[in-house]
C-alpha cells in the first residue's frame, strides 16, 4: 500500500522531534497518537522501556463526559484523563511528544486537559 504524502511529512516530522525528546524515570515522555476517529495518550519511560499509563478517547468512562468521541472535548476529556492517571503512579512532570502533529486542536486540547490535572511540561 502506497503510504501519502501527509503520512509521509507528519513521520518525517516525528523523527525530527524523537531525536530532542526523550523520555527517563523522573521525567517521562507523554505521547500522542491521533487518528481521524480517537485520540490516544500514553507516557512513556523510555529508559526502562515501558508504558506507565495510557488513555484514549475510546474508554467507555471517558465516553459520558462526552457525547462525541472525536471532538475537542473528548481530546480534553483524555488529557484530564492521563494527568490524573499519572499523579496516581507518582509522575508530576512530563516531556510532551506531540507525535510529529501539529500543536492545535486536538493535540493542544489535550495538552491543555493535561496541565489541568496537574501535569507539568
Amino acid at each position: 500500500m502506497r503510504i501519502g504524502f501527509r503520512e509521509r511529512g507528519r513521520a518525517r516530522r516525528h523523527r525530527r522531534v524523537r531525536k530532542r525528546v526523550h523520555g527517563s524515570a523522573e521525567r517521562p515522555r507523554l505521547c500522542v497518537f491521533r487518528s481521524l476517529r480517537y485520540i490516544y495518550a500514553q507516557v512513556v519511560d523510555d529508559d526502562a522501556g515501558r508504558t506507565l499509563v495510557e488513555a484514549d478517547s475510546r474508554e467507555p468512562e471517558l465516553l459520558s463526559e462526552s457525547v462525541s468521541r472525536r471532538d475537542l472535548a473528548a481530546a480534553t476529556a483524555v488529557g484530564r484523563a492521563i494527568g490524573e492517571r499519572a499523579k496516581a503512579v507518582g509522575v508530576a512532570q512530563v516531556v510532551f511528544d506531540r507525535g510529529g502533529y501539529l500543536y492545535h486542536g486536538r493535540v493542544k486540547a489535550l495538552s491543555e486537559g493535561a496541565r489541568a490535572a496537574g501535569l507539568e511540561f
